[in-house]
């Protein structure tokens, strides 16, 4: 099996498609708002929390959640689409919620963290678990399969 075939591959249920469209609208909707409402969701909030060149990165970012969001909704290249989906919420969470530890304690940023951790959880089950039997990874992985086995 190739490295390619095996990114495709996926062993999981059908029902990992509830997972892919939880962990691809929430990104996808991420991404739309960070255009529409930059000065709070885009370069204005990445200015308060002190990230450099905040313009740039936030549509850089935006970009991203809206492009890795449709193919994870879509099944498309799933585990490639994740990667930066869990870069994304490593950063958010070591850059928003982490510093919050020390003033306002263990459980308040849990709570403002936790949809930052079921996004990072949900992102790293895809990588390892894969699109699953209805998305289009699925379609490409099982047509290429099948042409190997007729040569």
């Amino acid at each position: 099996m190739s490295l390619v075939t095996k990114a495709f591959h996926s062993n999981a249920s059908a029902a990992v498609i509830l997972i892919r469209a939880m962990v691809g609208l929430v990104f996808l909707s991420e991404g739309i708002q960070k255009f529409l409402y930059p000065e709070i969701r885009g370069a204005g909030r990445f200015l308060k929390i002190g990230l450099p060149s905040p313009e740039f990165l936030s549509y850089f970012v935006a970009s991203f959640e809206i492009v890795c969001g449709i193919l994870i909704v879509l099944g498309l290249f799933t585990r490639l689409a994740v990667l930066p989906t869990i870069t994304i919420m490593l950063v958010a969470i070591f850059s928003t919620k982490i510093p919050m530890l020390p003033e306002d304690g263990f459980w308040s940023m849990a709570h403002a963290a936790r949809t930052d951790f079921s996004m990072l959880l949900g992102s790293i089950y895809l990588l390892i678990v894969g699109a699953g039997p209805l998305s289009i990874d699925a379609v490409l992985f099982w047509k290429k399969s099948r042409q190997q086995a007729k040569t």
